[in-house]
């Protein structure tokens, strides 16, 4: 193996631990305490929930940065390249850092196996200690209280909304997976709840692990829309109210109110140009992502579960395209594609669909398009595989029309070069 290029360690990680996924945190804080990663030695924000932990992210790390902080963020899956899972200062590290971290991980763990997640959350870690950032901010990959992120103490734990996904892992229904949520509070450290109907297991949670205060969506902090506005509060270092207020985008009001409730539980503080900035700016790919080429629309969006697509759907109905809207949704054969689809009743004139060969984990084609049908729905088209659905569904577009990418990370991940490469051609002529 060629450890100085990064795909041959890639590789070398998905071979090492018997499966993909082990929650647990005995194996990688054993890891973590022998390379004196415990105790990073800054703040640490640690983001939980089912939905909105990309967004929420985002907007801290953009913050933190305009800020004049030096923020490392560890977020998950990556779309394009790994190096989008670690980041200082809002910019992807290069490879030589991570090969750093990978062969001091590797060195350290022994006969200790490691999944690669576990793997990515130790490198994130090493990184940002070498790097010297000044605050870090982790994203849970699944869960909270037995996710690898969580080996670390919170300063501040943030918890998104919360719903049903992951039934298998953490529990089926809300209060059971909001217990596993708050498995990142800490006693004597905030807690931001940016759900606005919250479980109730939360604030137990909180009470009984001593976690404190807890600020919450619709209590502590709240938004509203008029006019094409939003409006909203949050309560600042000294009690009082801070008012926020922001033009329309793709990003939640929820998420952007729960980020900034937590930055200031940090006693970070910005100017109204300086949040203008973060606001106009902020683009999380793949999460409510929307763009124009050719004059033909495109909303690109991870929606992997009822109440995602849910929200997605509000961004569809709210489109000024004067055309059709087409669906390419791909999700996994274990999320509920049956409830997934119905949502989406005639909010779409045609759907692609497709097979993911070489991802075992998805639902195929033919089995979606049967739940279509079952749905109701008659134009339905079958592919191979992604890219053929994609240019399938290019070719149905005209002017003013709005094709809808959906369903699953791994959907927008095979969407996101075709559309760079078309980018590209264009820019070219």
């Amino acid at each position: 193996m060629n450890k100085s290029a990064l795909e041959d360690w890639l590789q070398h990680l998905e071979s090492l631990h018997p499966t993909a996924m082990e929650l647990g945190l005995e194996r990688v804080r054993s890891v973590a305490q022998t390379l004196e990663l415990l105790a990073p030695g800054c703040r640490v924000i640690t983001v939980a929930g089912t939905n909105g932990k990309g967004s929420t992210v985002a907007v801290l790390e953009s913050l933190l940065t305009v800020t004049g902080h030096r923020p490392g963020c560890f977020t998950s899956p990556h779309f394009l390249r790994f190096n989008e899972r670690i980041r200082v200062a809002g910019e992807e590290v290069d490879d030589a850092d991570i090969v750093a971290a990978f062969s001091a991980i590797e060195q350290a763990r022994g006969e200790t196996s490691l999944t690669y997640f576990e793997f990515a959350t130790l490198a994130a870690l090493w990184v940002f200690r070498a790097r010297e950032v000044d605050v870090v901010v982790l994203e849970v990959g699944l869960g909270g209280r037995l996710d690898s992120s969580n080996v670390i103490d919170a300063s501040v734990a943030v918890i998104t909304s919360i719903d049903l996904d992951h039934q298998e892992w953490l529990g089926d229904t809300r209060e059971d997976i909001g217990r596993e949520k708050a498995g990142i509070m800490r006693a004597g450290r905030p807690v931001v709840i940016a759900d606005p109907d919250p479980p109730g297991s939360l604030r137990q949670c909180a009470a009984e692990v001593g976690a404190g205060p807890v600020l919450q969506a619709g209590r502590d902090f709240s938004w509203e829309r008029q006019d094409g506005r939003w409006s909203g509060a949050i309560t600042g270092a000294d009690g009082e109210a801070v008012a926020i207020a922001a033009a329309d985008g793709p990003l939640l009001a929820a998420n952007i109110c729960g980020a900034l409730q937590a930055a200031t539980c940090l006693g970070v503080a910005w100017a109204p140009d300086q949040l203008t900035t973060v606001l106009e700016n902020v683009v999380v790919t793949g999460r409510r992502q929307q763009l124009v080429m050719a004059g033909r629309h495109y909303l690109l969006d991870v929606a992997h579960n009822p109440a995602a697509i849910h929200k997605m759907l509000e961004i569809v109905d709210a489109s000024a395209c004067n055309g059709k809207v087409i669906a390419l949704f791909s999700a996994m054969k274990d999320k509920p594609v049956a409830d997934m689809v119905a949502l989406c009743d005639k909010r779409f004139d045609a759907w692609f669909v497709a097979d993911q060969p070489n991802n075992p984990r998805a639902a195929a084609g033919e089995d979606i398009a049967a739940a279509l049908r079952e749905a109701g729905q008659s134009m339905i088209s079958v592919s191979k595989n992604l890219r053929q659905a994609f240019r399938r569904a290019q070719t149905l577009m005209d002017e003013g029309d709005l094709l809808v990418v959906f369903g699953s990370f791994f959907t927008v991940t095979a969407v996101v070069p075709l559309l760079d490469k078309d980018r590209a051609k264009r820019e070219a002529i």
